[in-house]
Order: structure tokens, then C-alpha cells, then sequence
């Protein structure tokens, strides 16, 4: 009976890092400290960052995220002075921001947030509530898709996210980013 129970553990454990995309979770490992540090700068779950980095960005492998480091599909506004990439969108030759790295991108999706009056009820909510920022964003006119919110918490909870947002319960991100090392360690141990 012991021995049953060791293999369906077993198998359950390989089932769970299956359903796990590779690609994803390099991805997650190679930019949540920068979510990290724009959740302690702007107070914007690092769970919700990154899972809109994900499906944004198809984890870093579109072509705005190739060509311009664009990780979030954010469009030239009016407001924009910075570099910009043309491309194909909902409309024919769309304009969207272009940055000099992913550091940048990071950034400037939370000063989008934050600087738009239209997302500021956002910041009553409390930072764990990734389901409650979700569907904010989608309120406030974040996406235009309806399936919006179920997307970004479906990802959140397949690849654990929501355990971004608890080391806001350190005194500083860069505390933060060094339990995050670990913390990654632990939700997607090494296979082999």
C-alpha cells in the first residue's frame, strides 16, 4: 500500500510540472525581480505584472517583445515622446511603444497605471487581491477582451504568482528579490 501511494505521488508531481510551459517559466524566473521591484515602487501586485507580461508578451516571444522590448502591448498615446514600432494590431499599422530593454518596459507599464487617473481606484484594493486587480483592470479599460481577468488569474494560479505578492512583507525589494531567488527554487524545482 506504501508503495501505491509513493508512485501515484510520484505521478501526480510529474503530472503537475507537465502541465508547467517551459517557456514560461524561463520567463518567469528571468523577469519577476523586475515586477518585484515595480509592486515595492508602485504598489501594483507582481502577480497581475507578470501574468500581463506573460499573455502580453507569449512570455517574451512575440514580436513586440523581440523587436521592441515592448513586454505589455502598450500603444503610442498622445502623451508619448519616446521611441515608437509600427506594426499590425486591431488596426493596420499601429503604433506602439519601443524601449531600449525589459527593465524599461516594466517600468513603464506601471507609470502608465499609475499616471492615468482612469486606474486609480485600483489602489483601494488590497495588494493580494491579484482576482480583484484583475478584473479592475479589465473595468478601467486595460483590455479590450471580455475573457480578460479569467486569463490573467488563470496564470496566476497555474504558475503560483500569487506568492510574488507576499514578499511585499519585507522591508525593502531588494530583501524582497533575495527571498524571491529561493522562493522561485521552490515553485519550480530543477527536473532531473
Amino acid at each position: 500500500m506504501k508503495f501505491c501511494a509513493v508512485f501515484f505521488y510520484f505521478f501526480l508531481i510529474v503530472d503537475v510540472f507537465a502541465q508547467h510551459s517551459e517557456k514560461v517559466v524561463q520567463y518567469i524566473k528571468n523577469h519577476s525581480h523586475f515586477a518585484i521591484i515595480e509592486m515595492y515602487r508602485y504598489k501594483i501586485p507582481a502577480s497581475v505584472t507578470m501574468a500581463q507580461a506573460i499573455i502580453e508578451s507569449a512570455a517574451g516571444t512575440s514580436d513586440l517583445a523581440q523587436q521592441a522590448n515592448n513586454h505589455f502591448g502598450i500603444k503610442c498615446h498622445a502623451d508619448w515622446e519616446g521611441m515608437n514600432f509600427i506594426k499590425d494590431d486591431e488596426e493596420h499599422t499601429e503604433c506602439f511603444r519601443k524601449y531600449l530593454s525589459v527593465e524599461e518596459s516594466f517600468r513603464d507599464h506601471s507609470l502608465f497605471i499609475v499616471s492615468r487617473p482612469r486606474y486609480n481606484e485600483l489602489f483601494n484594493l488590497p495588494i493580494y487581491d491579484y482576482k480583484a486587480w484583475c478584473n479592475g483592470l479589465k473595468e478601467c479599460g486595460y483590455a479590450t477582451q471580455k475573457d480578460y481577468p479569467e486569463k490573467l488569474i488563470n496564470i496566476i494560479e497555474k504558475y503560483q504568482l500569487y506568492k510574488l505578492d507576499h514578499l511585499w512583507i519585507y522591508d525593502d525589494e531588494n530583501e524582497a528579490i533575495s527571498i524571491l531567488e529561493v522562493e522561485l527554487k521552490t515553485m519550480y524545482p530543477t527536473k532531473g
